[in-house]
């Protein structure tokens, strides 16, 4: 099935309820007819012309049902340890022959240097899209500006961020640059069969976002260097022991400068400037105050 960029088209979201997913439907749902497909029921109210369908992603059928007659298809899993979550989507996506599969997977999968478990689940989901037969797309972001949110609260309180090597650079990206590139490349043969590392503008520091949110609130804001075992309790007690290893493999490759380089993708992509940091906190600035 060949869609020719600028057709309508039917258009199938995993992750509904997610950040990106939901991000794209405003980019969407003018042009096209959507099916948000998700674990859980949406959280918002529900629009009229998208239909919703609840599905398990450790049950092939309710994929089957939910992917079918898809033009398009936007991947997005969050748990490495359940990779029958990826095979099931991808079979499905097989069995009902979606023609275009976009895969939300990570910018680390391009460095080789980088073998944590959550750098390789990437890696291996990208293959197994790439083995099936339909054409695909790969968005590979850089960390999203939004973990910063984690601070809110310390923030809050007692006005500190915290960070494992602080001063290491991430050229984070705004969610709402990769939602907007993922929605632009959806059904596009022009994309197909590569690859879009996904950055924001400039690389910075946990230090320097620290300083970027302080100028914004109008008060001090200082950041507090963790300790390895510091940063490895704080992983530890929202993920499970696996990922936070994978966590601080990560941060130490950021420390030795790999996460520093930016694209010009959201610029080519969209027809606009990346969304700086300052930009991206200062819509947010209610969560932070």
């Amino acid at each position: 099935m060949t869609v020719t960029a600028g057709a309508s088209r039917h258009i199938v979201l995993t992750g509904a309820t997610g950040q990106i997913a939901s991000l794209m439907v405003r980019h969407l749902a003018p042009h096209h007819r959507l099916t948000l497909a998700g674990r859980t029921p949406p959280r918002t109210v529900r629009r009229s012309g998208i239909r919703h369908v609840t599905c398990d992603y450790g049950d092939l059928e309710s994929l089957v049902v939910a992917f079918r007659g898809a033009d398009a298809l936007f991947i997005v899993t969050n748990d490495p340890t359940r990779p029958e979550h990826d095979r099931n989507i991808v079979r499905a996506a097989v069995k009902v022959s979606v023609g275009h599969i976009v895969k939300l997977s990570a910018a680390a999968v391009r460095d080789s240097a980088a073998h944590d478990l959550i750098t390789e689940w990437q890696r291996t989901n990208e293959d197994r899209i790439k083995s099936s037969g339909i054409p695909w797309t790969m968005i590979q972001p850089r960390s999203f500006m939004s973990h910063a949110l984690v601070w809110a609260s310390s923030i809050r309180g007692s006005g500190t961020t915290y960070a494992l090597h602080p001063h290491s650079r991430n050229a984070c990206v705004a969610p709402e640059d990769v939602a907007e590139v993922s929605a632009r490349v959806l059904g596009d043969a022009r994309h197909h069969f590569r690859s879009h590392q996904v950055t924001g503008p400039q690389s910075l520091s946990a230090h320097e976002q620290t300083a970027v949110l302080a100028e914004l609130l109008g008060r001090p804001v200082t950041c507090r260097e963790l300790s390895p075992e510091e940063a490895y309790a704080t992983y530890a007690h929202r993920y499970s022991p696996v990922l936070a290893d994978a966590l601080i493999a990560s941060a130490e490759r950021q420390l030795a400068g790999a996460k520093a380089r930016t694209t010009d993708t959201v610029g080519r992509l969209t027809g606009r400037p990346a969304t700086t940091f300052a930009q991206w906190a200062a819509g947010h600035r209610d969560s932070f105050e």
